[in-house]
């Protein structure tokens, strides 16, 4: 079988994780540097990705695309790829709500290629057991195949484009709306003066939930800018089913209060954390009091 060459757009940490997982598999990952990041650019490295400089080279030499990028832009770099006539396999791994992920792949069937939806759940795919990308379209078992002796899992949904994207909808609601709940908690609690004792009752009553707050600051406080983006697609989601849509939409204006430590080194403690929280809710996006 001759090799298969898979491009990825773009590498960050999970990106270039999903990138790394083909190679196993015998797969050459190709990228385009043409735009992008320093800090991009030595991932790639690190990961021994092929450059090929820019988009259109990279739609010219694979055979499959795989796009994980923060979700407001997902449609974007698809219309980008749809542009340059794309003709092969195209796997959106992005956390989009189901609408989003057909509208991508309507742009990407009318460019002339398969559309496979995907969602990735757990940390950038390092180790075997931390990951799992679901992918669902007519193409996903084929593009689970190049990742059968990579760390990172494949399980194919049954459904077309939206199924995937659907699952990781469910599970992050939870997860990063649950995280925003803890912080938002917190930091009411903190307003009132009353932290402590809420954390000693916790305590006794909610053994968990001390260290579940704590864990929402380090775990989220780097990548919050990302989770702005995908709690309103999630909200979108839940809307076009008749579900209320403010649960997530709340809680993309609290991650959009932590932008500040997008890729810190060092994240910020939950006092800190909650301080700012209480400091920028005040005002609207244009800096206005509310």
């Amino acid at each position: 079988m001759a090799q298969v060459t898979v491009g990825v757009l773009h590498p960050g940490e999970m990106g270039a994780s999903v990138a790394a997982a083909t190679r196993r598999g015998g797969a050459e990952m190709v990228w385009a540097s043409q735009g992008r990041s320093a800090a991009t650019h030595a991932r790639a490295v690190a990961d021994d990705l092929r450059d090929v400089g820019t988009l259109q080279n990279l739609v010219k030499t694979s055979d499959v695309i795989v796009s994980v990028c923060p979700p407001g832009v997902a449609a974007d770099v698809a219309r980008a790829v749809a542009d340059c006539k794309f003709p092969r396999v195209y796997v959106d791994a992005n956390a989009v709500s189901p609408e989003t992920a057909r509208k991508i792949a309507a742009i990407i069937e009318q460019g002339g290629a398969t559309f496979v939806d995907g969602g990735i759940i757990g940390p950038p795919a390092r180790s075997a057991g931390s990951t799992r990308m679901y992918l669902s379209g007519p193409a996903a078992r084929q593009v689970a195949s190049l990742f059968q002796d990579g760390p990172l899992e494949v399980i194919v949904l049954e459904g077309g484009a939206g199924a995937a994207s659907a699952l990781k909808v469910a599970f992050a609601a939870y997860t990063k709306g649950t995280a925003a709940l803890l912080l938002a908690i917190r930091a009411f609690a903190r307003a009132e003066g009353i932290d402590t004792a809420l954390v000693k009752e916790w305590e006794l009553t909610l053994p968990g939930l001390p260290g579940q707050s704590e864990g929402a600051v380090r775990g989220s406080a780097r990548k919050a800018w990302r989770f702005v983006g995908e709690m309103k697609e999630i909200a979108d989601a839940f809307k076009a089913v008749g579900l209320p849509d403010g649960f997530h939409r709340a809680a993309a204006e609290l991650y959009g209060c932590l932008e500040r430590y997008k890729d810190t080194d060092q994240p910020p403690s939950l006092e800190e954390a909650t301080a700012v929280i209480l400091q920028l809710s005040q005002y609207d996006k244009e800096g206005r009091p509310r």
